[in-house]
């Protein structure tokens, strides 16, 4: 198996990292544009190898896309990171035309693989990669409701003093202020999350986790890295090694939730065919208009990126 990562950044190192430590394929990519860059990082991450004890072939390459030629899965991390004041929406026009650029190269060298996108704004990069690749839409997805929901749950598992691993939730619609927790759909070790914290306390984390990226990016001066690195090659994993694994992802939706023609956080099956199924929960009216504003505000970015051509 084969596995490539284009961008070499905070967050496509991380990603590789991961994938290499954890033996998820034989070989891993690494490609960036930055002469040197994906090279020393791949060599970094090899030579971490008989300390960490794993098999996995990191390769770097300055924008040499042949190397990563049979990739089965492709992480496209490419792009400008938010700096503080920036919006997702900021970042539109540069960010298009890299991710087109990248994906390009991607399937001119490796047809047969799937997609996943981290670039931002996530729902409209993922609709670029999905317009530019032509594949069918279960092999393009965006990664953002994996490290929205890994970040709800964190800070449910600090404020009732559980261990992560308790904790499962699902959260839908766009990445950013407009995604949609759902209470009712979080448990600790199966139990409804609201039995064991206050309605207020739980209000606050919901509203916490929605600005997530935001506080870390006042924090650092920049985006967040190894939360949404292992998110993607967490991805990568359940395609790989066709695990089922049920995660929110990006999708263009056609029909599902009454939505079409939208890129969308929802709930799927991940397996070797990338997305095998939608999953279609019972929203209450609550839900729906939350949901239905994620996805007028994506439509809006989606636009933008129409405008542009």
């Amino acid at each position: 198996m084969k596995i490539t990562v284009v961008g070499a950044g905070n967050v496509g190192a991380t990603c590789a990292d991961v994938l290499a430590y954890r033996e998820i394929a034989n070989e891993i990519v690494l490609v960036d544009i930055k002469e040197g860059l994906a090279e020393g990082k791949a060599l970094d991450i090899w030579q971490k190898a008989p300390i960490n004890q794993y098999d996995t072939r990191t390769i770097g390459s300055t924008n040499d896309y042949s190397k990563s030629a049979g990739s089965d899965v492709v992480v496209i991390t490419s792009g400008l990171p938010r700096k503080p004041g920036m919006s997702r929406d900021d970042l539109i026009g540069t960010n298009a035309g890299i991710v087109k650029t990248v994906t390009e190269n991607v399937i001119k060298h490796s047809p047969e693989a799937i997609i996943i996108v981290v670039s931002n704004p996530l729902d409209v990069m993922t609709y670029q990669a999905h317009l530019t690749s032509k594949l069918p839409r279960t092999r393009v997805m965006g990664m953002a409701g994996i490290l929205d929901t890994a970040r709800y749950r964190a800070f449910l598992a600090e404020a009732i003093n559980v261990s992560p691993k308790e904790i499962q939730a699902v959260l839908m619609g766009g990445h950013g202020d407009t995604m949609v927790p759902l209470p009712r759909y979080t448990t600790v070790a199966g139990i409804p999350v609201t039995e064991l914290i206050a309605a207020d306390k739980l209000n606050a984390i919901i509203e916490r986790t929605k600005t997530g990226g935001g506080e870390l990016v006042k924090l650092m001066g920049t985006s967040a890295w190894y939360a949404p690195g292992a998110a993607a090659a967490q991805m990568a994993e359940a395609i790989v090694k066709d695990q089922k694994r049920v995660f929110p992802v990006c999708i263009k939706l056609e029909g599902e939730y009454g939505i079409d023609d939208c890129y969308l956080g929802v709930p799927v099956v991940l397996g070797k065919n990338g997305i095998e199924k939608v999953i279609e929960l019972d929203l209450n009216k609550e839900e729906k208009a939350m949901l239905e504003t994620s996805r007028q505000h994506v439509k809006e970015v989606m636009a933008v990126l129409e405008k542009l051509g």
